[in-house]
């Protein structure tokens, strides 16, 4: 870039820790939430795929803001279960919010099941108000243990082994998730996509 003017990146998400990632990895954009730039609307994620949900928010948030937007979609797959929970990771138990219930139920139709491989995806879509688009993927893989282990992190967790770690996402470091997490990747993939763009 010949300017030293960053371009602004609005990103379609309030979670801080998210927007702080983001911003560690993209230091070519100014790194914003949506809500600070003043659209707080609650874009409903209709997409059957990660990246249909990813690109359904990035674009609804370039189009109200006019500026690049980027968005995430993610969530557990399970090879046995045919990809499931998927798209429906935040809500496999019916509705939104219980993580609790969510990984009862994993259980429970995991019961009986040997094969236990499954990984985590992020989709991320950047959407640039000159109709410019590019949507890449995260994974990070490991298995799905019999019980929870550790209380770290959030969603599925302490239900998931990470085959780098060797060990639960529930008892990793915050740091040691985020080296090997599918975000971390997919965010990695982007960079590397914008930049290939030129």
């Amino acid at each position: 870039m010949q300017s030293n003017e960053k371009i602004r990146l609005v990103v379609a998400s309030g979670n801080k820790n998210k927007l702080r990632e983001i911003a560690e990895i993209f230091t070519d954009f100014e790194v914003c939430s949506q809500k600070q730039m003043g659209f707080d609307e609650d874009v409903e994620e209709t997409g059957s795929t990660f990246a249909e949900n990813a690109l359904i928010k990035a674009r609804a948030a370039c189009a109200a803001l006019g500026c690049m937007a980027l968005a995430d979609d993610s969530g557990l797959c399970v090879d046995e279960l045919n990809g499931e929970p998927g798209v429906f990771s935040a809500r496999y138990c019916g509705y939104h919010g219980s993580d609790e219930e969510n990984r009862a139920l994993l259980l429970k139709n995991m019961e009986n099941i040997e094969n236990r491989k499954a990984h985590f995806t992020c989709a991320l879509a950047m959407v640039n108000p000159d109709g410019r688009e590019l949507v890449v993927e995260g994974h990070t893989y490991g298995e799905i243990l019999r019980e929870e282990v550790g209380n770290g992190g959030f969603g599925y967790d302490c239900l998931f082994k990470s085959d780098d770690l060797g060990k639960s996402f529930g008892v990793a470091t915050a740091e040691e998730k985020n080296r090997v997490s599918h975000r971390f990747r997919a965010l990695q993939a982007m960079l590397k996509a914008w930049r290939g763009q030129d």
